[in-house]
């Protein structure tokens, strides 16, 4: 496939990339999530919440992992036609999964979530968030896009929730792509994209980031309660 003009990665066109992305551009993402973490080939990573696959064909292309693409919503079978589309279809498992109840073994994977991360392995995820808390109400022109079931936070916000667990070496921060991520969804047709243009226009630049997570699991939190937030 030809350089996108939408991210600096080569390995998605233009049209595949405004046609498949569900939000804020995920190979942006996971260019930045990825870029200190030690992946060797053929190790076992869960994407969590693969949507239509672009992070999961990044991830097996870029590194060798073998991928367990997994996503409540989007028919599987179709992603494994995307993912054979690129010669993918032996190192990225299509899964139909809910994140409460993967079926997967602890300790299985060396990248993703605990506990089914080993010791030793990492955690990686980007969310949408906050540029900083607010103070008091929702500030009015936010209240037309709001919904009661948002739970957006600061970077600050989840660096402190995590130091409450010993479960892992954990970092919280703002991505540096959160904008270029953001432009690139806007110009999809999809409808959310022109919903979420001008929500973007109106208010969200001001108040609205993408927070990064990074975490390696220790031993000891194999042994710890797992919570999944």
């Amino acid at each position: 496939m030809q350089p996108t003009s939408t991210a600096s990665n080569p390995l998605f066109d233009r049209d595949f990339l405004l046609a498949t992305m569900m939000g804020p551009n995920c190979v942006r993402f996971a260019e930045e999530l990825t870029a200190n973490i030690p992946f060797s080939p053929n190790m076992r990573v869960l994407d969590l919440g693969c949507g239509m696959g672009l992070s999961s064909i990044y991830l097996a292309r870029t590194f060798g992992v073998r991928v367990f693409a997994a996503d409540l919503w989007i028919n599987p079978s179709d992603n494994f036609a995307r993912f054979r589309d690129f010669g993918l279809e032996d190192a990225v498992i299509p899964l139909r999964a809910e994140g409460h109840a993967l079926p997967f073994a602890e300790g299985y994977f060396d990248a993703h979530i605990a506990p089914l991360v080993k010791p030793g392995g990492f955690i990686a995820a980007a969310i949408p968030g906050l540029r900083q808390e607010f103070t008091g109400d929702i500030p009015d022109e936010l209240r037309p896009y709001w919904k009661e079931d948002i739970n957006f936070h600061s970077a600050g916000w989840w660096a402190e929730l995590w130091k409450q667990s010993t479960r892992a070496v954990r970092d919280a921060f703002s991505l540096r792509s959160h904008k270029a991520a953001w432009e690139d969804w806007l110009q999809c047709d999809n409808p959310y994209a022109q919903r979420d243009a001008d929500m973007m226009e109106k208010a969200g630049w001001r108040y609205f980031d993408s927070i990064g997570i990074i975490a390696t699991v220790s031993p000891a939190a194999c042994s710890e309660p797992y919570l999944l937030l």
